[in-house]
């Protein structure tokens, strides 16, 4: 969801072209590469800006694969995630716009709309798949999100797959494209994340620390080194005890 703070348009053009001409080693037949992909609870996909024409292509890219994976029952849901980042359009509801226009059934696909950063996108949404009751989760995006994304999952959040796209299965280039009408989408009075954080800020963001952390959730500790989640682990418990420790504990985790 990142990608105009990891990348300029040119160099996304590359990469996207270089990833939809790679052509994955043939294996041998009977192979597990055969047996294609498990079936999962449901898939998280992570937006993109809408009507930013530097990523039309992997915004298209995306719904498509999600809507691949539905129709051949290797997901029974989809978790469309994104915030108004770069664009004033809600990202999880232009992509559910879509989704509903290629005929995925509206009760299977929920939108999180709080993620400004992909490994927001991960974290909201994970907490929304356990509160929907859902426990076998995958990402399903593009190979250049999946490889900045994969150090973060395995850190946090070890049991999500990872699904890439594979441009052998479905049409991008295709006509088949729905217009749409996006107005529900629409934030009035929308303030670009460029105009509200700064680069350092951003790229905090972009490594996961601006995560607003769901209550009672661990997931906080495990994006801590060994030692300062063993620390946090012993300390915790003794600062709950006192309304005015507990105080300097919130402030100190933050």
């Amino acid at each position: 969801m990142n990608y105009k703070t990891l990348s300029t348009p040119a160099l996304l053009s590359c990469v996207i072209t270089l990833l939809c001409s790679y052509e994955e080693p043939k294996e041998k037949k009977g192979s597990k590469k055969d047996k294609d992909i498990q079936t999962f609870d449901v898939i998280i996909v992570p937006g993109v800006p809408f009507q930013d024409p530097a990523v039309k292509f992997v915004l298209k890219s995306r719904i498509l694969w999600a809507k691949y994976l539905y129709d051949a029952g290797k997901t029974k849901n989809i978790i469309f995630s994104g915030s108004s980042v770069y664009t004033p359009y809600v990202e999880a509801d232009i992509m559910k716009i879509y989704a509903d226009s290629l005929g995925i059934p509206s009760g299977n696909v929920y939108r999180e709309t709080q993620a400004e950063h992909s490994t927001e996108n991960i974290y909201y949404s994970v907490m929304m798949a356990r509160k929907l009751g859902f426990t076998n989760i995958a990402v399903a995006t593009d190979k250049y999100q999946a490889i900045f994304l994969n150090m973060y999952l395995k850190k946090n959040f070890p049991e999500v797959s990872v699904i890439p796209i594979d441009y052998r299965k479905i049409d991008v280039f295709g006509d088949n494209w729905p217009e749409i009408d996006e107005t529900p989408a629409y934030v009035e009075n929308f303030v670009s994340l460029l105009d509200r954080e700064n680069k350092a800020t951003r790229f905090k963001g972009s490594m996961g620390k601006n995560i607003k952390f769901v209550q009672n959730d661990s997931t906080y500790e495990n994006t801590q080194t060994p030692f300062q989640s063993g620390l946090v682990r012993m300390v915790k418990p003794v600062m709950s005890t006192s309304p005015f420790l507990s105080v300097i504990y919130n402030k100190a985790t933050k």
